[in-house]
Parts: C-alpha cells; sequence; structure tokens
C-alpha cells in the first residue's frame, strides 16, 4: 500500500474506441506501458412503444454507470424524475461527497447534458475547450491535480479529474450532417501527459492515470467484440458456462450486462498498477495479451477511490 493517497486523472473519449488508427502513437505506446482491460457496460429495458433512446440519454447512461449512479439514475428516469438535474435537493442520487469520504470531483466535458447530469451528482463542471484547444492542456490538467513539474502540492483542487469528449455533429454549408472527433487532440494530450510524468518520478508514482474509450452507439444485433468466446447461442452448452464475474453486483447476477462492445481502459501509475503484454490500444490486443480482462463498468469509480484513499477495496 502505498503510504500517501494517490491522485487521479480520467480521460473518457465516448464513441472513440473504432476511431484510432496506427497513427494515434500516444495512446498505443500507453497501452504498452500499461494495464489493459475491458469495461462490461449494461443495457436499459426496452423503451415504450415508438420511443427511442436519444444520443444523450446512452451519453448519459453509459456515464452514470462508470460513476456507479446506473442504478439511482435509471430509477430517476422511470419514475419520471428526469428535471432533478435541476434541483440536486430533490433527486435521490446521493453525490461523490457522500459516497467516496468527501472526494472532490471534477469534469470537463462539451456535452450539455453531461454537464447537468454530473453537476447534481455532485462534480464541478469545467470546460472541454479550455483543455483541448490549450498547448498546455496537459500542464493544465496536472495543475488541478496539484502537480507541477516535479512538485507535488500537498492540497490539490481535486481529487480526481475526469475529461469526457464526445463527438460533435456539425452541418456543412450544403446541409450536410459530419461527425468532427477530437481522436487526434486525445491522443496528442495523452503524450503531452506521459512526457510531464516521467516513470521513475515522484508524480508518477502519485498520479493513476486511466484511459478509457467506447465504442458510443452500437446495435444490439451486432455482436462484433465480443467478451465471451464463440458464443453458444442455439446451444444447450451455453447453459453450462459459468456466470461472468462482470455479470454480477453485489453477489447479485445481473441479466441486463451486454456481452459485446465492452469499454476499453488502460491505467498505468509507476509502481502500482501491472504491466501486461499489450501493445497497441485496441480490443483484439486486450483480449490477447490485457492483464484486467473485463470487470463490470459499475465497478470502475470504486477500483479508482480505492487508489485515492476515498473507499474500501471494492468487494472487501
Amino acid at each position: 500500500m502505498a503510504d500517501k493517497p494517490s491522485r487521479a486523472l480520467v480521460l473518457y473519449g465516448d464513441g472513440y474506441a473504432s476511431l484510432l488508427s496506427p497513427t494515434h502513437a500516444h495512446l498505443h505506446s500507453f497501452a504498452s506501458l500499461a494495464s489493459c482491460g475491458f469495461l462490461a457496460l449494461r443495457t436499459p429495458p426496452p423503451p415504450p412503444p415508438r420511443v427511442q433512446e436519444s444520443e444523450n440519454d446512452r451519453v448519459v447512461r453509459e456515464l452514470a454507470q462508470l460513476l456507479d449512479v446506473y442504478d439511482f439514475y435509471f430509477q430517476n428516469k422511470q419514475n419520471d424524475q428526469t428535471d432533478t438535474v435541476a434541483n440536486p435537493k430533490e433527486s435521490s442520487i446521493p453525490t461523490m461527497s457522500e459516497r467516496f469520504m468527501g472526494l472532490r470531483a471534477a469534469i470537463c466535458t462539451n456535452s450539455d447534458s453531461v454537464k447537468s447530469f454530473a453537476s447534481n451528482i455532485g462534480l464541478t463542471v469545467l470546460k472541454t475547450d479550455d483543455f483541448l484547444s490549450q498547448s498546455d492542456s496537459a500542464d493544465m490538467l496536472l495543475r488541478l491535480l496539484g502537480f507541477s513539474g516535479s512538485d507535488i502540492s500537498e492540497n490539490s483542487e481535486y481529487d480526481l479529474v475526469l475529461l469526457h469528449i464526445t463527438s460533435e455533429s456539425t452541418k456543412t454549408q450544403k446541409g450536410k450532417m459530419v461527425i468532427k472527433t477530437n481522436a487526434d487532440r486525445l491522443d496528442k494530450l495523452v503524450g503531452g501527459i506521459m512526457e510531464a510524468v516521467q516513470p521513475g518520478s515522484n508524480v508518477a508514482s502519485r498520479l493513476h492515470f486511466s484511459v478509457i474509450l467506447s465504442y458510443g452507439t452500437v446495435s444490439e444485433s451486432d455482436e462484433k467484440f465480443s467478451l465471451i468466446s464463440n458464443p453458444e447461442t442455439n446451444s444447450d452448452l451455453s447453459l453450462l458456462r459459468p456466470r461472468q464475474s462482470y455479470a454480477m453486483k453485489g453477489g447479485k447476477p445481473l441479466e441486463d450486462v451486454r456481452h459485446h462492445h465492452p469499454m476499453l481502459i488502460a491505467q498505468w501509475q509507476d509502481g502500482v498498477t501491472r504491466k501486461d503484454t499489450a501493445m497497441t490500444f485496441s480490443f483484439e490486443e486486450f483480449t490477447k495479451y490485457g492483464v484486467n480482462l473485463a470487470i463490470l463498468a459499475d465497478r470502475f469509480l470504486h477500483e479508482v477511490a480505492f487508489k485515492l484513499w476515498k473507499a474500501p477495496k471494492y468487494g472487501a
């Protein structure tokens, strides 16, 4: 156990897992140093007839799982309490500080829906543009956690900072919709952070750095990138397969876990995380060589909070 609590930086690219290319060298280099695996997502119950989940709802739903408030969030949705984002006092969702021993957390996002949701659960909301468009964005993020060069402030502004990045739809002059992403900027940001946090330094031993990439909107009939090898969907043999640990929560089985298109996660903290042999940031590489396999997305924040001395070991 470390003699001082860590501080966490999380970069989350919603829908960016399918956008990676060999040119994103910094992300692949980071994966080669990190501990890699998957975060399994849960699917919502079927919506009422003629009602379709909006893209904004999907984005918030998946983030709610990362922050382990999905059960609270969905209960509110079912109870038609969607306006509680405007009045936290009326919400049944506990704040981050209440759940994790006074955890001070901030989120940077370009999504208005996420801003409202995050504010409701006690995160300080910052502007994404302040970080992705600045040449010193890596240093700006690290300073929020009390890291400046090789110096570590004893009193940081935040314990955890989450940078949430989504794709943006824009119209051309001819009215055609174009999807704009920040994949190249995200890659550059990862490179800047790793350049600022040199392995072997005091900062590297205190910073718990996670990069999470999801697939965004996927079809329920599309079972590519499956966590289950050679699924026997129509065979009696499928009944003999033991229930995966990522399909359980609190010792109880979950029936709504999606076994395909998980989030990809790579985590690094010098002297703390266990390096595996994955060499690129990809589903195939993490499947073959990742050390962490899959956990439920709901568990992610607990695992990080443990490193920050803000929660007991998950399941303990």
